[in-house]
């Protein structure tokens, strides 16, 4: 059940769809050709935004991301303008108080060539994700098979874009339902922690909130994570990048894992490890601004 912020229930909106050159679809008619390589190979982009009283938040910076990932794997996005139209489109008259996770994805179109398929759309935020805000997550570390700086060190390989190929975050998820834990966290083969699947990992030890260096591990520069620690100073902590094996997550102060749609959700367990519970929780998830 979704509630607005007076305390009573909100109906949650049907899900939307929007193409750019088309306009809003329905649910069911067709968006993607057959032979587009979004689906094919997998060969896209996409930024998913946390849209809080009807507007997409942190959106330039989710914009700014999908621009420089274009450019490095060379795929022709549209004009920014023509993005946030399409983004305004989908989410006009969306309620206000119903949370939304707001999903634009471009690809490089179809294999017979032609433009790139840009196409966004919006539904509201699970209900599984609100429940891992309040409760938090069980979260095992899983070997990703490659030292921490390798993919930095390929020129050829883009790293820390957010790919629509997919397959071994979805992998790692499956894993985790197997395993019986909520999420998961990749370590490197030189021991030490990089990102979840869909998340970058946070930590706090004694007053500073920590998180791993994008730059030179290649893993994904979350905005949602940038946002936190540019801020941290209003909560009396100090922010820092740093590296960090799985030892001194189980020694930290607190354990979060933050994403766009689910904000900070606190790692209560770690590889079957219970975690005292952090109270700075709180604090940090209405910083944020997600409603818990």
């Amino acid at each position: 059940m979704v509630t607005s912020p007076t305390g009573k229930a909100a109906a949650q909106p049907t899900a939307r769809i929007a193409v750019l050159g088309r306009g809003p679809v329905a649910a069911g008619d067709p968006v993607l050709r057959g032979d587009d390589l979004g689906v094919l190979r997998g060969d896209g982009l996409f930024e998913t935004m946390h849209l809080r009283q009807g507007r997409p938040w942190l959106r330039d910076e989710h914009l700014a991301r999908l621009v420089a990932a274009a450019d490095a794997v060379e795929l022709a996005v549209p004009p920014t303008t023509a993005l946030i139209d399409l983004l305004d489109g989908v989410r006009a008259g969306w309620p206000a108080a119903v949370e939304g996770a707001l999903r634009l994805v471009c690809t490089r179109g179809p294999e017979s060539g032609g433009p790139p398929t840009v196409y966004a759309t919006l539904a509201g935020v699970p209900a599984a994700s609100r429940a891992a805000r309040r409760d938090g997550i069980g979260v095992a570390t899983l070997p990703l098979g490659v030292p921490a700086d390798a993919r930095n060190g390929l020129s050829w390989l883009p790293a820390g874009i957010k790919s629509t190929s997919y397959a071994v975050n979805s992998a790692a998820r499956r894993w985790a339902n197997r395993a019986g834990v909520d999420d998961v966290l990749w370590v490197s083969s030189d021991g030490y922690a990089l990102e979840g699947p869909w998340a970058n990992v946070v930590w706090l030890t004694d007053d500073t909130l920590c998180t791993v260096p994008a730059a030179t591990t290649g893993i994904l520069a979350g905005t949602t994570v940038a946002w936190l620690l540019a801020h941290a100073g209003e909560l009396g902590l100090s922010a820092a990048e740093r590296m960090v094996t799985t030892a001194e997550l189980h020694a930290a102060d607190g354990v979060w894992f933050t994403s766009s749609v689910r904000g900070a959700v606190e790692v209560h367990t770690l590889d079957g490890v219970r975690r005292d519970r952090c109270p700075r929780t709180p604090a940090l998830q209405a910083l944020l601004g997600y409603p818990v």
